[in-house]
Formats: structure tokens, C-alpha cells, sequence
């Protein structure tokens, strides 16, 4: 498929009806069953039951544990392996860049606790791209404005490591290096840096996370008018969603994604978030897999990429709480919409009420290899505490220390204590969610 037809596609897509949706989805579901089955491995085993009338419910569900500890076999091209994507991502500067001419990769950040490599193959990107083109904005005069002030798009994300954002963005960039209209600022720079940047370039569109957006709105010297704001990565709440919106003077809106999908659904101007059911499955599930009702929270969602040929996701395990609703939208969509409970991690407070957003932390100890999963825990603003799980604990403590320190520093905070807890990383017992960053703050500490 190339990148005009995908376009084509996509653009068809957004006036489908409801038996239209059904159809195509089933159609590209037993297209992609039938060449996971002749070129994986893994699911030529996992498949041997399966007859050829089959049901998107006689699918086994499949998870990133599983499959990661099978990748070799998972994946469709037997001439890429671990090994050699290892080799690959072992040089930053290859971020952006496609393995053997072929494959973007990408990592994920373990949102629950155990992170993932991710391949995406050229349909895959051409897929990404339309549904970019024609379902980024909620709201057409949002889309014109911006088209109209040179399509200037400033992203404040982690701009270091092998992970969505900062890949696709790189991608871009070196397939069209002339292009001077996006920016990705480092979301660990410094306040003032960030700000600077941000006047100087005067984007129209400035995406990024909400926490973290939400501090930089703070500043009296952010002096920006974007035409819209996209968040992504955290739940937009209505409280952030209105500070950014009264700071900024524009329309704010976000969207649902994964690594392992790309835009699983986008938001329009009724502030729903509509499946891109064309390109994406999406079975919402109870703890034990059984499908739930429209209008009622799952537990879980199996999600089923249409487009991934190169590493298949089909019916594959994601945490996320969320509901779908099949009511017919205001806005005229006839896809399915969703709620997502989405990731809760805390801002945290620091002496002279500096704000830093989980985010900044996080991005810091997801580039030590040596740890495999983490909680930081603020106990007080002079004390965290850190709970790892890694092969080599001790010399992981140690750069997360030094690390965080370097950060916290170069950010006015000083004096800080960071412990080593021996307490390994869990879940939230109250909301069963993984939190990574979080505050649990110690009344007896000042």
C-alpha cells in the first residue's frame, strides 16, 4: 500500500456507516490473519485451531510478556531479530532512521512495568500519516488557522531515546530536511529554555503532556497564541484543559494512543475521542476477558492493529480502563467513541514551590537499562524514594541517584534525599493501576 492510497482510505473511512465499518474491519482482520499465519511463527502455533470462517472472539489474546519473550518468532521477517534491533538502537543517532531501509523502531515506556520493542513496517507509517492528515483536529477552523500560519507545530516531549514521539518526529525531519515548521523541545530543558524556544519558533499548533503543559502555562513569559493545543501521553482533565485553553486563548483537545498503535481514536468537537475502527479494534473486557457492554468501564482493552504487518497486534492485552459508546455523536461521526480513565501519575512540590511533572522524572529512569521497572515515591519535599526492579540494583540505584540529583539541581532544587526503597514496584490497590511517579507524602515530614 502506498502512502496515496492510504490516504484514500483513510479519507473514505471517515464516512463510512456502521455495516460498512464491520465489513472493512473484517476484511482487513482475515487479510492479516492469513499473513501472520504464513509468516510468523508464533502465530502459526498460536493459530493451528483456528479454521478459515473464523470469529474475532475464537482469536487467543495475546500480551507484551508473552510475546516479547517470543520476539524473534513473533515478528514476520525472519531476517530481523533482537540481536540485530539491540545492535540498532545501541546508537541514538538512529533514532528516526529505518532499520535496513524497512522498519522504524520504536520502545515503549512500560506503562506497566514491563516496556516493549516496536516495529513499524511502511503501511504502518502510510496508515499513521493519513490518519494524522484527516483526524488530527476536532474542529475545522482549528485545521485552517493553522494551515493558514504556515503549519508551524512545536512538540514538548522527551526528545532523546527510541520512543514515538520523538521518533516520528526525527523521521520527518530527515525525509524532509527543508522543512523548518517542526520543532521537538526536550520536555527535561529547563523552564526558561523551553519558554524561549517556544517564543522564538511562535508555533501554531503546540502539543505535548498535559501536566507539563499546565506548568509552563504558569509563566508570564510564555507569550504564545498557538492556534490549537494537542495533548497526549496523560488524561486531560476539564481543570487543565481550561487553564490551557484561558492561557493560550485557543481551542484544547487530545487524543488516545499507543506505541503498539499508533491513534487508536481521535477527538472531535463534541470532545469525544471516535475510533479509528478502519484501522483499529477495540474490545473493551472485564478482568477475565468477557467482553463488556456499551457504556460500561472494562477493566481492559484488547486492541487489534489493522495496518502492523511486520510485528501483528491482534488482540493484544493493554491496562487502560475505558468505556465505549455507540449513541450516535453530534458531530456527525458514525464510529464509536470512548472514555479513557488514562495515566495518573502526580505532579510533585518541591521547596519554593517548584512544580516538576511526572514526566521529567520519568524519561530520566527509563534511560537506565539497568533498571526494569520503577516507582518514585515523594515522601516529603526534601525526601523520595525510589523502588526498582533491576538484575543489578545496586549500580541502578546509583545512577538514578546521581541522575534525579543533576536534574533536580539544574531545576533550583537542592538538598533533596533520594533512598533506595526494599520494597519492589506495584500496583495501586484502590484503582488496580500502575503508577510510576506519585505522592505519598509522610505527615510527620516537613
Amino acid at each position: 500500500m502506498s502512502l496515496i492510497v492510504a490516504m484514500i482510505k483513510t479519507y473514505r473511512g471517515n464516512n463510512l456507516d456502521r455495516e460498512s465499518i464491520k465489513e472493512i474491519q473484517y476484511k482487513r482482520l482475515k487479510k492479516l490473519i492469513k499473513y501472520s499465519r504464513k509468516n510468523s511463527p508464533y502465530f502459526k502455533n498460536l493459530y493451528t485451531d483456528i479454521g478459515k470462517d473464523f470469529k474475532l472472539e475464537d482469536l487467543p489474546i495475546t500480551n507484551k510478556i508473552d510475546m516479547m519473550n517470543n520476539f524473534d518468532s513473533w515478528i514476520t521477517d525472519n531476517n530481523i531479530n533482537m540481536e540485530k534491533i539491540e545492535k540498532f538502537t545501541n546508537n541514538i543517532d538512529n533514532v528516526g532512521r529505518m532499520l535496513e531501509k524497512k522498519y522504524l523502531i520504536f520502545k515503549t515506556s512500560g506503562s506497566t512495568g514491563n516496556p516493549a520493542t516496536i516495529l513499524y513496517d511502511k503501511q504502518n507509517i502510510d496508515v499513521a500519516s493519513a490518519v494524522a492528515a484527516f483526524r488530527t483536529f476536532a474542529r475545522k477552523e482549528d485545521f485552517k488557522a493553522f494551515m493558514k500560519n504556515g503549519k508551524r507545530t512545536a512538540g514538548v516531549f522527551a526528545n532523546y531515546g527510541f520512543y514515538l514521539a520523538c521518533g516520528m518526529s526525527r523521521y520527518l525531519q530527515l525525509k524532509m530536511p527543508r522543512k523548518k515548521n517542526k520543532i521537538t523541545i526536550d520536555v527535561n530543558a529547563s523552564e526558561k529554555e523551553i519558554i524561549m524556544k517556544l517564543n522564538d519558533f511562535n508555533p501554531s499548533m503546540l502539543s505535548g503532556y498535559p501536566s507539563n503543559l499546565a506548568i509552563l502555562s504558569n509563566f508570564e513569559e510564555l507569550t504564545i497564541k498557538p492556534n490549537v493545543v494537542i495533548t497526549g501521553g496523560e488524561l486531560l482533565t476539564d481543570e487543565i484543559r481550561k487553564k490551557l485553553s484561558d492561557k493560550f486563548d485557543c481551542y484544547v483537545q487530545t487524543h488516545y494512543s499507543c506505541t503498539e498503535v499508533g491513534e487508536i481514536a481521535c477527538e472531535c468537537s463534541e470532545k469525544h475521542l471516535h475510533i479509528n475502527e478502519d484501522w483499529v479494534i477495540v474490545e473493551p473486557v472485564d478482568k477475565n476477558n468477557n467482553p463488556v457492554g456499551y457504556g460500561v468501564q472494562s477493566d481492559k482493552v484488547l486492541i487489534t492493529n489493522l495496518s502492523n504487518y511486520i510485528q501483528p497486534f491482534i488482540r493484544y492485552e493493554l491496562t487502560d480502563r475505558i468505556i465505549v459508546h455507540d449513541e450516535k455523536c453530534k458531530c456527525g461521526k458514525n464510529s464509536c467513541w470512548l472514555e479513557i480513565e488514562g495515566r495518573t501519575d502526580d505532579v510533585l512540590e518541591f521547596e519554593n514551590g517548584i512544580l516538576i511533572a511526572p514526566m521529567s522524572f520519568y524519561k530520566i529512569l527509563e534511560e537506565i537499562k539497568e533498571i526494569t521497572r520503577f516507582q518514585l515515591i515523594q515522601k516529603s519535599s526534601r525526601m523520595l524514594e525510589l523502588r526498582i526492579v533491576s538484575e543489578f540494583k545496586e549500580v541502578a540505584f546509583e545512577k538514578a541517584k546521581n541522575d534525579l540529583q543533576t536534574f533536580l539541581n539544574s531545576k533550583g532544587i537542592f538538598d533533596v534525599e533520594i533512598n533506595l526503597s526494599n520494597e519492589i514496584p506495584r500496583i495501586n490497590k484502590m484503582s488496580g493501576k500502575y503508577n510510576h511517579i506519585y505522592k505519598d507524602l509522610d505527615k510527620t515530614s516537613k
